[in-house]
């Protein structure tokens, strides 16, 4: 065991030092991707059979063969309310079912009436107000018309590919039936390396449904600029990936991850926009496999001559392609259309939008109350402490550790006093221990993932040997929701919420640092659902969270792995970032990516999690990160420690006045949230939102808006005595929020600052709620008075909204127990509505 130990050990400490990308993936390196690359663009093979056109009021459905292999594969086109095209294509006669994403949908999307163009006269198509659906026989292609207009074409490139399931040539496969005649690969194609085997490292991956892969490739007439597909660490607007690899979509348990590079890292959200002066639209891909994305333009490097166009190719190993339109025409149609299929940003209590203090870790209970004691001595406010893995007794969750945190209720008794919470790391990787309740109630239930083998699957991560519960299945995720009831979590309290992280998963021993991929959720392999793992595990525990309050609380769980639809369980954070000057600027991209795919409550680790910051960074750091979504300062076991005032008195203030703002604009943020959950707006969103028509600001993203009304623009540059930031709208005014100057629109201004300096800006035209008075925590400022800050537009007018209600229960939903209002000033008057 000591042997074990130590080498364990010295992979943590060998990972803590920088990612080493031998260990993941490329595209040439993943066989799949590989394959489906070295399809070059041309001709399809595939055409529609037009015989087997079927019409129904919302659905047109038809057959497609592949003229090599004489596969037969169904297509389905479903118009969907609220301008959105769906697109299904699967095999007609599987030899088995292929998996489809299941729980991330919020309903069956609804359907409208759509009117089918007679095939006699001219090709068949799908037609619902406002676009029509153009079917080509062949090759097979789809065009999506406005109009005259095209907006978007389908399988132009010729780049369909629907690998069919096969049995194997050398393999008896007595569970399934013969094939039928004509639809197997000539003898060549089931030859290419890696279709039923693949080894990377050490690992290898057996295949037992062969090749499955899909592919499908969508082409926008007139656009240059694509945003999405998190997460990665890179500029908002996505890079073209001709001569090198693809983005690749797969949750990976990446440490210190590298920059500007189109590695996977912690999350997947399969969901692309495409926006230019005249349309905004969107590309919806669900599929939960690995999936890589490829994007090409004709103007990539060259002149404004031709017209522009950008292509995206999306590869995913296994699975159906089942893809949504999102037809916008505006940028919030766009998030509205998202948000209809995968709901809204699940509205936070109110003091998860105040400031966190973490790190690996809290030592133990009188560590707490010397931490808490701090910010009281040193006048900072502060709501919520954080403990790490090592406060639960051995890594086994749902526990505490005897000897350092021997009575929790008391602890957090001592923060419910000063109206403080404490939030507890609460992963998903079990400790193999007979004398640990979780294990044995979870191996004694059969509900852990299991090998390919049909035993438990095991892998290495903290607590050593570790298994992995399927949280795939319902029955899981219910046991494990009612372990988080105060009478089996031993010690917890209501103001004691949850941290899900290494929830990708992440196994230490693993290929990739994840799971096997023919490790088995019941009939299903790893590989079809792979990237839902994380939701599903925040799914559980923010159910959890909820159940143990009878249903009234709301919950709050972080999570660092997700997919469409994390939005609805809570916030997400960038993962192990370091202290670098370019991984705070990075932070602005990623969470600005994450929220126009709909998750809104993001933020980094301030300061930077791995190395130690110098006190610059860390300054700029608190001042960036008072105004991003989420706020939380981490730092890993090895460094120093770095509370705010453990760096001189100056930097002390300087810390303190950032959080203050932070403070002081909670009401702002809170009715931002109200909004996004309403209407799945992103909070923090690139200035393109706004100003949709304005290509200056298609490539920013060093600069931001809150909502609509607040720009900002951090100070990240190292030894930074001015700033320039762009002010957008001509005829628009805007006001520095410290001392009221104010600037026209449609400029860039030159500023010049100082340590205190943070660039804040609030729109002319508009009304910001805030309360000045900050206390030592946001639940000891809610019977205080709100300000409102009104900046006059050029025609003396002005707008805003307030959202209040108690900040932690459900009572606004089922009750209506809040209040929004609406401020309206006038002729030199102030409404309210």
């Amino acid at each position: 065991m000591g042997c074990l130990f130590l080498a364990w050990l010295a992979l943590c400490l060998a990972l803590a030092q920088a990612v080493d990308r031998s260990n993941f993936k490329t595209c040439d390196q993943s066989a799949f991707c590989k394959r489906q690359r070295a399809v070059q663009p041309g001709q399809s093979p595939y055409r529609a059979l037009l015989d087997t056109l079927q019409l129904t009021d919302s659905r047109l459905s038809l057959q497609l063969i592949n003229d090599i292999n004489k596969v037969h594969l169904l297509l389905e086109l479903y118009g969907l309310q609220g301008n959105m095209t769906r697109i299904k294509i699967n095999e007609l006669k599987p030899l088995k079912p292929r998996y489809e994403v299941p729980d991330v949908l919020i309903s069956d999307p609804p359907t409208r009436p759509s009117v089918h163009t007679p095939t006699t006269t001219c090709p068949p198509a799908l037609e619902s107000p406002g676009s029509r659906v153009i079917v080509s026989a062949r090759p097979f292609r789809l065009d999506v018309m406005e109009g005259p207009q095209l907006l978007l074409s389908v399988n132009s490139r010729g780049l369909l590919v629907f690998e069919h399931l096969r049995e194997r040539k050398d393999t008896k496969c007595v569970f399934l039936p013969p094939p039928q005649d004509g639809e197997q690969e000539k003898d060549k194609d089931d030859e290419q390396p890696g279709m039923w085997e693949e080894t990377f490292k050490t690992h290898t991956d057996s295949k037992p449904n062969g090749p499955t892969s899909i592919s499908l490739d969508f082409s926008f007439p007139g656009v240059e600029n694509v945003y999405g597909i998190p997460e990665h660490a890179d500029n908002l607007k996505l890079k073209t990936t001709d001569g090198g690899d693809p983005y690749r979509l797969y949750n990976l348990d990446v440490f210190q991850y590298e920059l500007y590079n189109p590695m996977a890292l912690y999350g997947a959200v399969p969901v692309m926009l495409a926006h230019s002066p005249q349309r905004t639209m969107g590309i919806f891909w669900l599929n939960a496999a690995e999936t890589w994305v490829d994007i090409s333009s004709n103007t990539a490097g060259k002149g404004a001559s031709e017209t522009p166009q950008t292509d995206v190719r999306w590869i995913s190993e296994s699975g159906i392609i089942d893809v949504f339109l999102l037809l916008g025409p505006r940028p919030a149609d766009v998030f509205t259309q998202y948000a209809s299929l995968t709901g809204t940003q699940a509205l936070p209590p109110l003091f998860s939008l105040a400031y966190h203090q973490c790190r690996w870790n809290y030592n133990d209970q009188d560590d707490v109350r010397a931490v808490d004691a701090g910010f009281d001595e040193h006048d900072i406010p502060y709501d919520v402490i954080w403990l790490d893995i090592e406060h639960a007794d051995g890594k086994r969750y749902f526990t505490w550790d005897p000897n350092k945190f021997p009575t929790p209720r008391d602890m957090l008794q001592g923060l419910e006093d000063k109206r403080r919470k404490m939030v507890a790391i609460v992963d998903p990787h079990i400790k193999v221990d007979t004398n640990y309740k979780i294990h044995n109630e979870i191996r004694s239930k059969n509900f852990y993932v299991k090998t390919k083998d049909g035993n438990d699957y095991e892998g290495w991560c903290w607590p050593g040997s570790a298994g992995y519960p399927d949280f795939t299945k319902p029955e899981m995720r219910a046991w494990w929701a009612s372990m988080f009831s105060y009478d089996q979590y031993e010690g917890s309290m209501a103001n004691l919420y949850t941290w899900n992280d290494m929830n990708e998963p992440s196994v230490f021993n693993g290929p990739e640092v994840t799971m096997h991929k023919d490790a088995l959720h019941g009939p299903w392999e790893h590989r079809d659902l792979h990237n839902l793992y994380g939701l599903y595990v925040q799914m559980a525990t923010t159910e959890g969270l909820v159940q143990r309050s009878g249903g009234v609380e709301r919950p709050f769980v972080l999570t660092r792995a997700f997919f469409a639809g994390s939005q609805r369980f809570g916030a997400v954070w960038t993962g192990d970032n370091a202290a670098e000057w370019d991984h705070l600027k990075i932070s602005l991209p990623m969470c600005l990516s994450l929220g126009l795919v709909g998750i809104s409550f993001c933020g980094a680790d301030v300061g930077g999690f791995f190395k130690s910051p110098s006190t610059e960074l860390l300054v700029r750091w608190y001042q960036a990160g008072a105004y991003q979504p989420f706020i939380r300062a981490h730092a890993h076991l090895d460094t120093p420690r770095r509370e705010p005032w453990l760096f001189g008195s100056e930097n002390t203030a300087l810390i303190r006045e950032a959080l203050r703002q932070r403070y002081a604009l909670l009401p702002y943020w809170y009715t931002l949230f109200y909004s996004t959950h309403l209407s799945g707006h992103p909070v923090m969103r690139p200035l393109w939102v706004e100003y949709p028509d304005d290509a200056t600001t298609f490539s920013m993203d060093d600069q931001y808006l809150l909502g609509r009304d607040m720009l900002v623009h951090p100070v990240t540059e190292e030894g930074s005595r001015s700033v320039t930031a762009y002010l957008p709208g001509k005829g628009e005014v805007w006001y520095d929020v410290h001392t009221f100057q104010k600037h026209k629109g449609a400029q860039n201004l030159y500023i010049p600052v100082t340590m205190s300096s943070i660039p804040v800006f609030q729109r002319g035209g508009s009304i910001i709620p805030r309360k000045d008075r900050v206390r030592r925590s946001s639940s000891c400022m809610t019977n205080d008075p709100y300000t409102l800050y009104v900046a006059l537009s050029p025609q003396n007018t002005a707008e805003g909204e307030l959202f209040v209600d108690d900040g932690h229960t459900f009572k606004y939903q089922t009750d209506s127990q809040y209040i929004h209002r609406k401020f309206i000033f006038a002729n030199q008057s102030l409404t309210s509505q």
